[in-house]
This record gives C-alpha cells, sequence and structure tokens, in this order.
C-alpha cells in the first residue's frame, strides 16, 4: 500500500509574512497530490478486496483459485467467498451444514464466541477459539489452520493468495458490517413503503390499511421498552423494537422519482423498503433501492423489473412478465396441432400490457411465429377495439392484455381465431367481465394457485383481516402486503441483533422457502441470484358461461 509521506520530508520552501511562516502555494499543491494518492491507493484496497470476496478476481485481474483437501479445484466466481459466507459475511446454513460468519466483528474481537452468539447463523464450538489477528487469519485462508491451530472444515478451500491480495482481502473483511445501519436506532426500526403516483387509490387503501394495522399490532405486542441483545451460555434474547411506517408517496413524472426518494431518504433513514404499491413503471424505485442498498421486499407490482443480478429489491413474481412467459410457452407446444402461424395482441398504450406484449413478440421469433400488435390509444376506445378484432383470421392467436372495463366492452360475437388468451392479472382474474361468448372459448393466465386451492392457506389471512377489523377491498394485494409483513416478522425474528440490510436480504430468502402459510401461492422459494419467489402459473378456462369457477388447462406450469 502507497503511503503518503510526512509534510515535513517534502522539499518545502516557506517565506514570511509578518510573524508566520506559510509554504508556498506549488508545495501545498504538492501536498494535496500526495494525500490523494495516498487516500486514493488505501481505497483501492477494499474495492480489490471486494472483488475478491465477491467475484472470485484477483487484483491482477487473473481468478482466484483454491483447493479442497481432496484435491478438488475450484476458480473464479465459483471460489468466490460469497458463496458460501454471502455478501453480508455473517454465513449461511444449509442442512447440518453451518457456515461461520467471518466479518471483522467475529474474527479479530477478543470474546467472540459470545459476539457470535448475536448471529443465527455462528455455531459456538467453531468460533470458541479466540481473535484472529492478520497473520493467523491469513494462515487460516492458505493453509486451512484456524487460530486455534485446528484445522478447518474440508469445505473450506485453501487459497494461494500473495500478500498484496491477502492485505486486500482482510481488509474488506475487517469492514463488513461494521458502520451504523440508517434506520436502526435502541429503540425503533424504521420502515417504509412506496406507492407510484399511477398506484390505483383503491389498492392504495387497501394496502395502507393492513400495514398500519400490522405494524400497530406489531407495537402493541412490545412490553417493558426495549432492551439491548444479551447471551449467556445458553440463552440469547432477542432486541425487542418499535417498528415505525413511513409513507412514501411520490408525484410527479417517473424521471423525477429517484431524486424525490433520494431527498425522503435523507430526511428519513430507513432499514428497509416494505410491500409498496405500483402501476406501470416500477423502475425507477427499484432502481433508487438498488443504489442506495437499501432492502425492497416484495412490493404490490405486476410489472416488476426483471434483473436477476440485482440483489436487493425481491418480488413474488414476474407478474404480466410471467404470464407473457406461459402463453409463449402454451403457444410453443399447440404450434403444430392447431396450424398456428400469426400471433395478434391488443393492448393499450402505456399499460403493463405493452412490455408483456414485447415480451411475447421476442419469444415467439425463433419459432417462426409472425406476431402482430394493436394498440389502443384512447379517444372511441370499443370502435378501435372492434377494429382490432376485425383483423382476426383463422388460425390466429389473439392475446388480449387488456383492464376490466375494455373486456367488458368486447363484442357479444368472438372472432375466428383458433385460441384466445387473456391476462388474469389485467383482466381481474376470476372476477373478468367477459362477455358469455368469449368467457366459452378463452384462456386465462392465472399465476397463482386456483381459488379452491388455495382456500385453505387463506384461511389465516382472511381471519386476522376480520378479527382486526380490516375491511376487504383488494383480496390479492391485502393478501400479498400481509404475507410480506408476515415475513419481515419472523426473519427479524431470526437476526437478533444483526440488523445489516444484506443480511435481511440474505435471511428472507432463508424464510421464503420454509413457509407454510403463503396465501395466493402455492410455493414461494429464492436460491442466491433469484429475484422472484414465485416462478409459474396455471392456464385456466371457466367452466361455465356464467359463474367464476376455473378449470385448469394442464398441471401447474414453470416456463
Amino acid at each position: 500500500m502507497i503511503r503518503p509521506r510526512l509534510f515535513f520530508d517534502l522539499p518545502v520552501l516557506y517565506h514570511r509574512r509578518g510573524t508566520r511562516l506559510e509554504c508556498s502555494s506549488i508545495t501545498f499543491i504538492f501536498f494535496i497530490l500526495f494525500i490523494s494518492l495516498g487516500a486514493k491507493a488505501q481505497s483501492d484496497v477494499p474495492a480489490a478486496g471486494e472483488m475478491i470476496y465477491r467475484q472470485g478476481l484477483l487484483p491482477s485481474g487473473e481468478v482466484l483459485r483454491g483447493e479442497r483437501e481432496a484435491g478438488a479445484e475450484v476458480k473464479g466466481s465459483d471460489a468466490a467467498c460469497v458463496n458460501c459466507h454471502r455478501r453480508s459475511g455473517l454465513g449461511s446454513v444449509e442442512g447440518r451444514i453451518t457456515i461461520p460468519p467471518i466479518t471483522g466483528k467475529y474474527l479479530f474481537q477478543v470474546g467472540s464466541r459470545n459476539t457470535a452468539r448475536d448471529n443465527p447463523s455462528a455455531q459456538a464450538p467453531t468460533l470458541n477459539q479466540g481473535p484472529y489477528t492478520d497473520v493467523t487469519l491469513a494462515r487460516a485462508i492458505r493453509e486451512g489452520i484456524g487460530a486455534d491451530g485446528r484445522t478447518l472444515s474440508y469445505l473450506m478451500p485453501r487459497f494461494k493468495l500473495d500478500d498484496a491480495a491477502m492485505a486486500a482481502l482482510t481488509l474488506y473483511l475487517k469492514s463488513l458490517t461494521n458502520d451504523a445501519v440508517p434506520g436502526v436506532t435502541d429503540d425503533t426500526l424504521h420502515f417504509a413503503t412506496i406507492i407510484t403516483p399511477d398506484a390505483d387509490p383503491v389498492k392504495r387503501k387497501a394496502m395502507l390499511d393492513v400495514l398500519e394495522r400490522f405494524f400497530a399490532d406489531k407495537n402493541e405486542f412490545i412490553r417493558g421498552g426495549a432492551r439491548r441483545l444479551q447471551s449467556s451460555r445458553e440463552i440469547m434474547y432477542r432486541v425487542t423494537r418499535k417498528w415505525q411506517l413511513h409513507v412514501w408517496q411520490l408525484s410527479g413524472p417517473p424521471d423525477t422519482w429517484q431524486e424525490q426518494l433520494h431527498q425522503r431518504l435523507l430526511a428519513e433513514p430507513v432499514f428497509a423498503v416494505i410491500s409498496g404499491l405500483g402501476g406501470a413503471n416500477w423502475a425507477p424505485v427499484h432502481a433508487f433501492c438498488e443504489r442506495e442498498a437499501i432492502p425492497c421486499l416484495l412490493p404490490n407490482v405486476d410489472l416488476p423489473v426483471v434483473a436477476e443480478q440485482d440483489f436487493y429489491p425481491v418480488y413474488f413474481s414476474k407478474g404480466a412478465l410471467l404470464e407473457a412467459e406461459l402463453m409463449s410457452h402454451e403457444i410453443r407446444d399447440n404450434k403444430a396441432h392447431l396450424g398456428l402461424h400469426h400471433v395478434i395482441q391488443i393492448f393499450r398504450k402505456g399499460d403493463i400490457g405493452e412490455a408483456a406484449a414485447k415480451a411475447v413478440h421476442t419469444a415467439m421469433s425463433p419459432i417462426g411465429l409472425k406476431v402482430t400488435n394493436y394498440e389502443l390509444k384512447g379517444g372511441k376506445e370499443k370502435q378501435e377495439l372492434v377494429k382490432s378484432l376485425r383483423q382476426v383470421r383463422a388460425g390466429d392467436v389473439l392475446i388480449l392484455w387488456l383492464r376490466p372495463e375494455d373486456l367488458a366492452s368486447l363484442p357479444t360475437t368472438t372472432t375466428q381465431s383458433s385460441v384466445v388468451y387473456v391476462s388474469g392479472l389485467m383482466g381481474g382474474l376470476e372476477s373478468s367481465p367477459l362477455p358469455p361468448a368469449w368467457r366459452a372459448i378463452a384462456h386465462l393466465t392465472y399465476p397463482f394457485d386456483l381459488p379452491q386451492l388455495r382456500r385453505f392457506r387463506m384461511n389465516y389471512p382472511l381471519g386476522w383481516f376480520r378479527i382486526r377489523q380490516v375491511q376487504v377491498v383488494d383480496e390479492r394485494v391485502q393478501s400479498d402486503t400481509y404475507l410480506a409483513c408476515s415475513i419481515l416478522a419472523e426473519t427479524l425474528g431470526e437476526m437478533l441483533d444483526s440488523f445489516v440490510r444484506d443480511y435481511l436480504v440474505e435471511r428472507v430468502e432463508v424464510m421464503l422457502s420454509h413457509r407454510l402459510i403463503t396465501g395466493y401461492y402455492p410455493r414461494l422459494g429464492l436460491a442466491p441470484g433469484q429475484r422472484f419467489a414465485s416462478k409459474g402459473g396455471y392456464i385456466v378456462h371457466f367452466a361455465e358461461a356464467q359463474g367464476a369457477r376455473l378449470v385448469a388447462d394442464s398441471a401447474w406450469i414453470t416456463p
């Protein structure tokens, strides 16, 4: 590491002004330059350590290489520390295998055994060995020998790092999770929920009713005030903190939202964003949370951002984009025996169906199906819709990305299309107001469990709404909001005093995969690198021209 030399080591030119000695401006410039170079060199070290830890890349640009006891080599991204110790450095548990935390708090402090008990990933016997030093940590990483001289687990590779790379990695580990976390005080955890200007006002009230009641419920259970975590040989006492909800209502055009959020964050620091409600554009919110490293957990959005490489936003499903995948899957399977040759899509400009239609268009190109899109732009809506439907011919696939008001205005007679798909999310699911003739031929995408199959799981949230006197005006939004809050509460309960944003996301990944009450979804699960907890759905049709009973065309589809 380059160190800035002392000021008096430089060739200094002095001149006298009155009774003061001052260095010349040239000398001052050289001094500032030297300080800057030193600061930059020091800032480059943790950056290099982060690259080793997260990407498996050495400062030289070469890939990291490691070897396990059996002689198996791991290299590059497969050798990166993040795979086991996770992004937070706080470790993980897989079955009976415990990966201990390796942040500075746990590696280098005296009394690391009790400190380690603050973290549910920690396994006391593996950390009851006294603190590491830079030298013994280097030995552990290179030779697999712990601070107490015992051999580390066979799962831990041995890495041949030179002194510069080792110093960079050590400094990075020391820096992990050391800073105070915004939105966390001794007695309160602060959370935000974000609402975009184009969000449905009915859904907005529905969501806020659940959030406010859940937060109030949580705080009513606190007795005797907050207390810090304490630990003894056998007992750990969880931290008890109040929850504070901040409602961040956005306004104006989307290109102003990130700045609005930035100002709200400065005024009201929060630990995480919970739930939330979006309309046709959630991208600025997603980008803000990723940039600011704030967990954005399970918002109510039907057009999320698909960016699996991002870490902080977590969604229930891909929404309308999942519907596009379900339709594309079925069209590919039926193309040959139904003689399909043309796909016609109708959507309203600026709505989420526009992006979903684009996804279908992209999926059809490899299988040679022509796609024609008709965009409804407003004005004489019904005439415009009827005009588009006249273009449909026998053998065509017709896809309707339309809201209930448009579906209700469909003509009483149907088209000549061989197959008609309707977006269930946009059209109202089983409450879709399709005219009888259309109900007889339409197939709906249904990215949830069927009503009759989810009835048992819905007893709990519906019972909670009833007891807490929360009026149910949008069952899906309110169920998802309740589910998001429940997952947050259970996750925080397992984190003990390790209130670290990265660790919150990692624990949510684990919690989702073990939940029994999953609301509208038959199952939820997130592996590292996945950001959509529900990955499939059904294609369904109505059992009769009247009524809401649905019949699945096939088993659950994971496209």
